[in-house]
């Protein structure tokens, strides 16, 4: 027993911030620490290299529990939640019926329902549902905005007339009143009338949520976390403002019926952080409003999606490993439920069904394997974890404050400006995958050379929406420019043969033919490597020998100032001559012709584009 209360690692003294800075600052040797170590977030915080106890002191939510206000650390004292899929309701209910069936069997207890118009009737969901036992599961239901209600009245008279009882069966309606003007541009007068019937409408779904907002939509139109966070905050909150005081009823009466379908990105801790900051400014939000508010009313419902602005269509697979730490985030983070959309749902939106089962599966594993479900908020203590989540709260906190004193969410989202802000996050993330600052595996590094898109991913739109009224927001996917340039190139016909001279000093020969084969395959190209050569001119001979395009030198610095020059001479202009790296002497190979460098600074976007041009590939949309 005494051994069971020593305390460990006793024989080490304790050592104190000074002394850990201390021993930084003579390792850098003279190089600043802010700039070596310290990481700055495209929301503007400062991440340090490591943190400590006295980091977190000085947080209001430090000593709160799970399932103690404000939420922080979950709404409930388990980390279970509900492993959703989606499906579109188009037809044929009895077939759906079985699919509903299936899919319970294999550990789904939440499914999402897509409605077309002319199948809202009370006939198809009692075909849906009947044999089912709805306490195992829940059930959100989406339609058109003008459809909400005749879709709330299908279900009610459907589910009674199985026999269900109104008040006992948990979901929603996925009604969002501001996803038209940010999607589409068009401004919606009637979206506060209609709130107030919808709300009348779901009265007797008692365990129903029949308000939404799916800040998804931000995240899969380039948001950065503070935006969709700030956004979904004061969209919330201005949405049940508006809506309480047309209806007659308080703030937490209409909290108890909203829901946020929220995205997941793919910086994992930043994630898990932006989820704890959720119920912990929505609880702040909902007690500020309503001092009397109900329990149910300051715990904000989220179901976590896993974006798309990420995932790409070449080396489809890797979305993968996306989809996987996404889940993880929302997971550890305990939200609601976890909606993981199939690998390939941005060219097959549907999925097939080898995609839809691994998609419900890597929730299982998670359950099954990892017990990500046994344990209450697993990141809870991490000061890492803790000082994020006041981070993001505090930016997240600013934007909110904004938009309030701007005129509310629903006002600047009728302006544009919320379309505007997230459009221009989009602009500068696009411009990062550009020049490698943000990297997607497969697209713009790392490309598989020998893929060739299958004609599902030919048909991939990665046109940007134009707004009817107002700005809409932008969904183009962070691969799509590098899409474009390879299927442009699928599209020629050609595949230009990119030839590397390799010659001179070995290490860097190797490095630069490696750097440049992935440069150039980014686009599409035919990559011919070598060993390395004794000469020049045999280097170009053997180039002129295969017929190729573009002839890559791969050297060292030093060496570029004698190889370039004669490989420029013998290459005769006959085909472009690209020096990888940027040589001290560039100035002066410049100075004799030599107008083509590739190396980390260049934007790889805008090169392969005139590469393209240059080879005489037009871009699809010019086709």
């Amino acid at each position: 027993m005494k051994q069971m209360k020593e305390k460990l690692f006793n024989e080490f003294p304790p050592i104190s911030n000074e002394e850990w800075m201390e021993v930084l600052t003579r390792d850098l040797k003279g190089a600043p620490f802010d700039k070596k170590l310290v990481w700055r977030t495209k929301e503007g915080i400062d991440v340090q290299p490591f943190y400590r106890a006295e980091d977190v002191e000085h947080l209001p939510t430090k000593d709160v529990l799970p399932g103690e206000f404000p939420y922080v650390r979950g709404t409930k004292a388990d980390n279970k939640w509900l492993v959703r899929q989606d499906m579109a309701v188009l037809a044929n209910p009895q077939g759906l019926n079985e699919s509903i069936k299936s899919l319970m069997e294999r550990g789904v207890n939440s499914i999402g329902f897509h409605f077309e118009d002319s199948a809202i009737n009370t006939e198809n969901i009692k075909t849906m549902f009947a044999g089912i036992d709805l306490s195992l599961l829940e059930i959100n239901f989406y339609a058109r905005r003008q459809f909400t209600v005749q879709l709330i009245e299908a279900v009610k008279e459907g589910l009674q007339a199985l026999g269900v009882n109104l008040g006992e069966v948990s979901g929603s309606f996925g009604f969002n009143p501001f996803r038209h003007v940010l999607g589409k541009g068009a401004r919606w007068a009637e979206w506060l009338e209609t709130s107030v019937a919808v709300l009348k409408a779901a009265e007797p779904l008692k365990q129903f949520t029949c308000f939404s907002f799916q800040s998804v939509d931000l995240v899969n139109a380039g948001a950065y976390i503070y935006q969709e966070l700030g956004y979904a905050l004061a969209a919330g909150a201005d949405m049940l403002a508006k809506i309480a005081e047309a209806s007659s009823k308080s703030f937490s009466e209409v909290a108890e019926r909203m829901r946020f379908d929220m995205g997941i990105g793919s910086n994992y801790f930043m994630e898990i952080a932006k989820f704890r900051a959720m119920r912990w400014l929505w609880a702040l939000i909902v007690k500020a409003n309503d001092a009397n508010a109900s329990e149910r009313a300051t715990k904000v419902v989220v179901n976590a999606e896993t974006a798309w602005w990420n995932k790409s269509i070449y080396d489809t697979y890797v979305n993968l490993l996306r989809t996987m730490t996404e889940s993880m985030s929302a997971t550890i983070a305990g939200v609601h439920s976890v909606l993981v959309h199939p690998f390939d749902k941005h060219y097959n939106p549907a999925g097939s069904d080898f995609s839809r089962r691994i998609a419900r599966n890597q929730q299982l594993l998670l359950k099954e394997e990892s017990h990500f479900d046994k344990v209450v908020d697993p990141a809870g203590g991490s000061y890492y974890i803790e000082h994020l989540t006041q981070a993001i709260a505090e930016q997240a906190w600013k934007l909110f404050l904004k938009v309030e004193e701007q005129g509310g969410f629903a006002k600047l989202a009728d302006e544009g400006k919320v379309q505007e802000a997230v459009n221009a996050s989009n602009d500068a993330r696009h411009k990062d995958i550009a020049t490698r600052r943000e990297n997607i595996l497969g697209t713009n590094i790392f490309p598989n050379f020998t893929e060739k898109a299958s004609e599902e991913m030919k048909k991939v739109d990665n046109s940007k929406v134009q707004g009817v009224e107002v700005t809409a927001l932008d969904k183009r996917r962070g691969a799509s420019d590098f899409e474009e340039l390879r299927l442009s190139t699928e599209a020629s016909g050609k595949a230009p043969k990119v030839f590397m001279l390799t010659i001179g000093n070995l290490a860097m020969r190797l490095a630069r033919s490696q750097f440049s084969s992935n440069f150039f395959a980014t686009a599409g190209y035919t990559l011919i490597d070598n060993l390395g050569f004794d000469t020049v001119a045999e280097g170009v001979e053997a180039a002129r020998k295969v017929k190729a395009d573009i002839v890559v030198l791969c050297s060292s610095d030093d060496e570029y100032a004698v190889y370039a020059p004669e490989a420029q001479e013998l290459l005769k202009g006959d085909m472009p001559l690209v020096i990888a790296g940027a040589p001290a002497c560039m100035e002066e190979l410049q100075a004799k012709g030599i107008e083509h460098f590739v190396h980390v600074k260049v934007n790889v976007l805008e090169t392969m584009q005139k590469f393209n041009e240059l080879m005489g590939i037009k871009p699809r949309s010019a086709k």
